[in-house]
């Protein structure tokens, strides 16, 4: 069973990746997506304009796209903030298994809170939510509050869902590694 479940894994990590290279934002692209993913966080967060300017980091990813049907899995292309500027550009992919059925579009965001959280996220080859940094997440719209417990956490996860039948709030196992644009 344990063969079974890896070979699954794989197979839906392999598919992920082969579709990427077509679907390879620019630059341009990712740069205009991030800009707009910030702008309506800034509108449907309060604290989101302040939480930003306070961090060290903001790692946006504007559009993740998931599907599945039974074995699943997500992809999406984003950038690195720091000081205002694009530092670096990254991809977010992860596999899942079990109940479910459909696809879904959403953005989520990363506010690195601490100089050590972003130096961790930045020196770790491939960084794995959950494993390599653990994350706070708030659902926008999902009644997920911003409480100072959670702004005291060292990354802050947002999640704004685009559309779709699948509904999935959770980044962990999320393995995010640094792409050339």
């Amino acid at each position: 069973m344990r063969y079974v479940t890896m070979v699954l894994m794989l197979t839906v990590l392999a598919w992920a990746g082969a579709a990427t290279p077509a679907d390879a934002a620019s630059r341009e692209q990712i740069d205009a997506r991030v800009e707009e993913a910030l702008m309506t966080f800034y509108d449907k967060v309060d604290q989101g304009q302040s939480l930003a300017r306070r961090a060290a980091g903001v790692l946006v990813f504007p559009r993740v796209t998931k599907a599945g049907i039974g074995i699943g899995g997500e992809y999406g292309e984003g950038a690195l903030i720091v000081d205002g500027e694009t530092v670096d550009y990254y991809s977010t992919v992860s596999a899942s298994i079990g109940f479910q059925l459909g696809g879904q579009r959403r953005t989520q965001i990363l506010l690195f809170m601490t100089e050590d959280a972003l130096a961790s996220f930045r020196n770790a080859d491939g960084w794995e939510v959950g494993v390599d940094g653990s994350v706070a997440l708030i659902e926008v719209g999902g009644g997920s509050d911003v409480n100072n417990n959670t702004m005291n956490r060292p990354v802050l996860g947002f999640v704004m869902t685009r559309g779709g039948l699948m509904f999935n709030a959770n980044l962990e196992g999320s393995k995010i590694s640094k792409i050339e644009r």
